[in-house]
């Protein structure tokens, strides 16, 4: 089985980064390179109102995240979720960022399993197949068939994360402190601090093993809920860099006609999302930090009130501390109650 350390460390990865110069320049060089070219077509495109530039521009975004790697495509999935800030045209490809990115080459995804267990995905499963069903920034998952003839979710790390994201992460906060003065932000904090968190919660969420421990915890927190649906963890068939659960049979959030179509309502599903959200912030202070929609599933069932909710990945998650969870219940509390002086 493979080991490695999963910690996060600013001074020690930037030391680690900088007596490697063979490493650090040229990829330094290439996304400097990138991002230039990338600022100059959007300054001279971003205004276009042609449909077929605006389309052919946001397939180019596209290609420059996913091509710049997994830190960039995560921050591309922050974005996707983002209406207020980039252009409708420009979300719907970018929303592919979320669970439909190029996989990786499947017998890679079998050498992983064969290196975490010690034998074939085929003696480990009834049924494996040739190509994933979904595939993100961090894994791919697969819809796989056990020994007892049920159907799991088997997720299968990316090859050589923990190198780039510990080179990529040092780079990005090199490149976002060097142009700090330059970027729109007075949010209190330093770029640099923003970037050593964004890193933290990266470092995390390649640790599968982290991300089943808080799975079975989430899952623990919403056991009461009818509403609220967790996939069961398949420890036996779980490690550092493969993590597998039960699998869920659901449709996709932002599929409005495809919700419709099953005769589920949008606006049940709705209010689920923000009671269970509440929940998460005010009643547990534990809560999902990475709920886009592939992360989200409707499932048959529920009511015209509530729908059936289920929540996936839980490698990015964190937790409010009892003081900010009770500040945050008073200030909805004023809010409610018109008290905007106190």
């Amino acid at each position: 089985m493979a080991k490695f350390d999963s910690n996060y460390s600013p001074k020690e990865d930037l030391i680690w980064l900088i007596l490697r110069p063979w490493i650090f320049f040229p990829r330094l060089l290439y996304i400097f390179l990138t991002l230039i070219f990338l600022f100059i077509r959007l300054l001279f495109q971003g205004n276009s109102k042609s449909k077929i530039v605006q389309k052919n521009l946001s397939k180019y975004l596209f290609d420059v995240i996913t091509g710049l790697g997994p830190c960039y495509i995560k921050l591309g999935q922050a974005l996707s979720t983002r209406p207020d800030l980039i252009r409708q045209d420009w979300l719907t490809e970018l929303t592919k960022l979320q669970d439909n990115l190029p996989p990786f080459d499947n017998k890679i995804a079998l050498k992983i399993i064969q290196e975490e267990f010690g034998t074939s995905a085929y003696e480990l499963f009834d049924e494996f197949p040739d190509s994933p069903i979904a595939s993100a920034s961090l894994g791919q998952v697969y819809k796989v068939k056990t020994k007892n003839q049920s159907y799991c979710a088997v997720k299968v790390q990316r090859p050589n994360l923990h190198f780039l994201i510990r080179r990529d992460v040092v780079i990005l906060k090199i490149l976002a402190t060097c142009f700090s003065s330059f970027l729109p932000l007075n949010i209190g904090v330093g770029i640099g601090e923003i970037i050593d968190e964004f890193g933290k919660a990266l470092f995390e969420e390649i640790d599968y093993e982290k991300e089943g421990e808080n799975a079975i915890r989430f899952a623990t927190l919403f056991e009461s809920n009818p509403y609220v649906f967790i996939p069961k963890l398949v420890k036996e068939y779980s490690s550092k860099r493969v993590i597998t659960t039960s699998w869920i049979e659901g449709f996709k959030l932002r599929d409005r006609e495809i919700l419709e179509q099953n005769n589920l309502k949008p606006a049940s599903f709705i209010k689920t999302c923000v009671i269970s959200g509440l929940q998460q912030l005010f009643e547990y202070g534990y809560f999902h930090a990475d709920p886009h929609p592939g992360n989200m599933f409707a499932l048959k069932g529920g009511n015209s009130d509530y729908g059936n909710l289920a929540y996936v990945d839980f490698g990015m998650m964190d937790s409010i501390t009892n003081s900010d969870r009770l500040t945050l219940i008073k200030a909805i509390v004023h809010l409610i109650n018109e008290e905007y002086l106190l």
